[in-house]
């Protein structure tokens, strides 16, 4: 038989590619770390939204992977010319879109000591300093909020309350909504899981739909708000949900609701409803004192979350969940195969986080967490907050001087929503379409027109309102102060008399076109209606189930 001669790993030629060189780690760690602090230097500069158009990066990039090592000086040149151009800077400090993503040199740390470690941390024998960690800092978030006993952890029964990291509020409302439809299941039986119905506002994510979906609720009902209540729920339509109203469905689990729009107990026909508040953005706000208002009766709910990555300066992602009963996760996101097995879990003594989660795997993502807030205490993070709230409340003042714009609803926190009024009269009928067009003009004149891209924003529709959102790490009064400017240069003829005209003619075209034809068709239904009745007038008089295929 033929012999091999194994090679020495010693002399081999790999045994130089050491893919975690201490010093090469430093090497180009301390390259990446002078990068990034002249990224932050810097960063107000770049035009806040992406100049690119589909497709650019391709052009830029080789169709296949290197064969050979390039130097980071090389990729970071490349980061430079083909990476930065193709980025929202969220970072920016003229960020005012959807949330902040306020980011911090701490939660960064964090970040870096979590990368480093690696931990897959699926139950406390993976990392025991993972696990423990995250319940002790769920306690110290839920004394900052104020949310009460009910939600932190006492002992490890299958009863009490505690808090979990998810990635973001998606999986934050996919696990709670599992947890309340086995528990419905309970009460009404699998064969009726048909029945269940989850129940939330116009205003809720559409992470609650996508939820449903996946855990296969195929009743999904949106309830419908209005200015008179803010668009937040009333305890009308709450008690609807609760199954004292007229219009409910069979057996509804969960409610999702915002600030402090829950205002229900019990369920419908023997099921108990679930109640999940997601604050993904205004639950920081509520670390202040002064904010505490905002989530009263919070001990009354089934779970709550906030996202620690929007305005909490912990990089993304990172969403904090909390759960009055931690054992209806557990009991339906549990699994225990061989090779998890251990003495720890056995003893119940330990926290499993696997099983409070939709996947296995866990980052140690409670680490940038621990670093925000040892690095800069309460107070800090709460002052932070207050400025962001103060700068906004500038921003409201500024716009209300300006008679040429109005506010669609109140400014809450550091979120003002406001659109610019009609120029000019135009037609009854025609003036939200009016009102719409030219604020869509002015958004995309200030956030994609203006080739500067000196501030962005968006839309929302409530109508069609602008949104303001203060909370980036970097912004400063003078930001707010500058987007205020570009709002008004742009403000001043967003759409000229000509075209303003112009579209008020096609609008009102529009409706005498639509109530021409629906007068046509109303019309023509009542000619088919005659011609149907001359028709059967010589036939016996038809029974009210017969008159459908008559008619």
């Amino acid at each position: 038989m033929e012999s091999y001669q194994l090679e020495d790993p010693l002399q081999s030629q790999f045994a130089s590619n050491n893919l975690i060189d201490p010093e090469e780690f430093r090497k180009q760690a301390d390259l990446v770390v002078d990068f990034l602090a002249h990224y932050f230097r810097d960063v107000a500069k770049y035009p806040v939204l992406s100049q690119v158009e589909p497709g650019y990066l391709r052009k830029c990039l080789p169709d296949s992977a290197p064969d050979n090592p390039e130097s980071i000086d090389a990729i970071l040149k490349d980061v430079v010319k083909d990476i930065i151009p193709g980025i929202t800077h969220w970072q920016s400090p003229n960020y005012f879109v959807y949330f902040p993503s306020s980011g911090s040199t701490a939660g960064f740390i964090g970040e870096m000591l979590s990368t480093c470690f690696n931990v897959v941390g699926f139950n406390w024998m993976s990392s025991p300093a993972a696990m423990e960690l995250e319940s002790i800092v769920m306690d110290w978030l839920d004394r900052m909020l104020s949310l009460l006993d009910s939600f932190m952890f006492f002992g490890h029964d299958t009863t009490g309350g505690g808090g979990v990291l998810q990635g973001t509020t998606c999986e934050a409302i996919l696990c709670t909504l599992v947890a309340a439809r086995d528990r419905a299941i309970e009460q009404v039986g699998k064969h009726d899981i048909g029945k269940l119905v989850v129940y939330g506002s116009d205003q809720t994510h559409c992470a609650l739909k996508k939820a449903c979906q996946v855990a296969g609720i195929v009743n999904f009902r949106v309830v419908v708000t209005s200015r008179a209540t803010n668009f937040g729920l009333s305890p009308e339509i709450s008690l609807a949900c609760n199954g004292r109203g007229h219009k409910v469905w069979p057996c509804p689990i969960v409610l999702v609701c915002y600030g402090r729009d829950y205002i229900i107990h019990g369920g419908g026909q023997g099921v108990r409803v679930w109640v999940h508040v997601d604050a993904a953005y205004a639950g920081r706000a509520c670390v202040c004192p002064e904010f505490w208002h905002f989530i009263d009766r919070v001990e009354d709910v089934d779970s709550f979350s906030m996202n620690a990555h929007k305005w909490f300066f912990t990089n993304l992602d990172c969403c904090c969940l909390w759960v009055r009963n931690h054992g209806a996760l557990v009991k339906s996101l549990s699994t225990n195969p061989e090779y998890l097995r251990n003495k720890a879990t056995k003893s119940k003594r330990v926290i499993d986080y696997k099983d409070w989660k939709i996947a296995l795997s866990r980052r140690f993502r409670v680490l940038k967490l621990w670093l925000v807030l040892r690095s800069y205490g309460v107070t800090k993070i709460r002052n932070f907050i207050r400025s962001h709230v103060r700068m906004a409340k500038h921003f409201e003042i500024l716009v209300a001087m300006d008679k040429r714009f109005e506010f669609v609803v109140p400014r809450k926190f550091a979120m003002v929503c406001f659109r610019l009024l009609l120029p000019a009269p135009v037609p009854a009928g025609a003036e939200e379409a009016c009102a719409a067009k030219i604020n869509q003009q002015l958004l995309e004149a200030i956030s994609f027109m203006s080739s500067s891209g000196r501030i962005y924003m968006t839309h929302a529709m409530v109508g069609y309102m602008i949104r303001f959102a203060v909370g980036a790490s970097l912004t400063e009064d003078c930001h707010v102060f500058q987007a205020w400017q570009v709002i008004e240069e742009y403000a001043t003829n967003p759409l000229n008399p000509s075209e303003f005209r112009k579209l008020a003619h096609l609008v009102v075209d529009f409706l005498a076109d639509y109530y021409q034809n629906t007068a046509k068709h109303q019309f023509s239904a009542k000619l088919n209606l005659v011609a149907s009745a001359s028709a059967c007038q010589d036939q016996p008089r038809p029974t009210p189930t017969q008159l459908t295929p008559c008619g």
